[in-house]
């Protein structure tokens, strides 16, 4: 029996009741976005695209994979703005999407994969644990914390330093046109992994020497680095805990690593920075700042997975500006990036 009339009209109410589901089924679904994300750039779609494939029969030639699964995949993809339908079941990549291409100037290829990646995937599943005990969930999920999980799954670990490597390349530019390095003859960026931070500097000043002090198993991956970009004579990489101590420098780089650690642990690198620093010796501190509670804020969801995955949190500038006098720090410089991440330069307090 075909249907008939009409749908009732809803009443505003209604209609902004209607709204406030929608708007609340969007975020509890949120997950299969990142998991869309994460098939396409297992499945290099942009990659295959970009060199002609622009079917799915075309792509799961390519990959082995089920054409009308493909398919599938790829109606998604370009529901969510990765991918524009040309019609005819053909494909071309949208400037977003574009950015899953391995390889190319801005990728987050290997950020996608992360994002999804299983063992990233379990630790957010006791979540709600995190919150009633305010401690990460990695022991509880794998088995122990984040970086002994690392040090342990090789394979795990090259991907989390790759894709620290691509949010890493426009606070590199940023850091090297902004950065005012004069007075500077040795630069040590503490916790480093493969260096690209301070190897980016080291380019574009031909004065400078660079050490990377990391943990043992980062350091292959920042001597290859420093050997490919053509800088190794001028390079050291050295294994330590920051914890205990750090090499002496004139100026110290820390990107994305206060975040991971508590109050206390925070305090405690930065002095030692402080004790090895050479006279007049200065600390860039790269982090997100946290907005205005209430309003949109990226930070405050990345906060959320600080809570997970660590010991630490992101913090607002205030809060940051007690650990560095509590360190023997002032701020003496905040400058933004074309990311949500600041550039906040140390000097030392008299």
């Amino acid at each position: 029996m075909p249907l008939t009339g009409t749908a009732p009209e809803l009443s505003p109410a209604e209609v902004e009741a209607a709204q406030h589901a929608q708007a609340l089924y969007q975020m509890t679904t949120a997950h299969w976005i990142t998991q869309v994300v994460r098939a396409a750039a297992v499945l290099r779609v942009a990659d295959h695209i970009a060199d002609g494939a622009r079917t799915a029969e075309e792509i799961a030639e390519r990959e082995s994979s089920h054409p009308a699964a493909t398919h599938r995949l790829l109606r998604a993809c370009a529901s969510i703005g990765l991918l524009a339908h040309e019609g005819g079941g053909r494909f071309d990549l949208t400037p977003v999407g574009a950015l899953l291409r391995d390889g190319v100037p801005g990728s987050l290829r290997d950020a996608a994969l992360l994002s999804g990646a299983p063992a990233h995937w379990q630790v957010w599943q006791p979540f709600p644990e995190a919150v009633r005990e305010g401690r990460p969930q990695w022991e509880r999920a794998l088995g122990s914390d984040l970086f002994t999980y690392l040090a342990q799954h090789p394979e795990d670990a090259e991907l989390f330093s790759r894709a620290m490597n691509n949010a890493t390349e426009q606070v590199v530019q940023d850091t090297v046109a902004l950065l005012d390095l004069d007075g500077a003859a040795r630069i040590a960026d503490i916790g480093g992994a493969d260096g690209a931070l301070v190897l980016g500097l080291m380019a574009e000043h031909a004065h400078l020497e660079g050490v990377v002090f990391d943990l043992p198993h980062a350091l292959p991956a920042a001597e290859a680095a420093a050997k490919a970009a053509g800088v190794a004579e001028r390079f050291e990489a050295v294994a330590g805990d920051f914890f205990e101590s750090v090499p002496q420098a004139d100026y110290y780089l820390l990107k994305w690593v206060l975040h991971d650690w508590s109050d206390e642990q925070c305090v405690r690198i930065l002095r030692n920075c402080r004790e090895a620093a050479r006279p007049g010796g200065r600390v860039l501190v790269i982090e997100a700042l946290l907005g205005e509670t209430g309003s949109p804020d990226p930070v405050a969801l990345l906060d959320m997975n600080m809570l997970s995955v660590s010991a630490g949190q992101e913090r607002s500038l205030e809060a940051y500006d007690a650990l560095f006098a509590e360190a023997g720090w002032k701020r003496t410089g905040l400058r933004p990036t074309r990311s949500m991440f600041a550039l906040i330069e140390l000097e030392r307090l008299d």
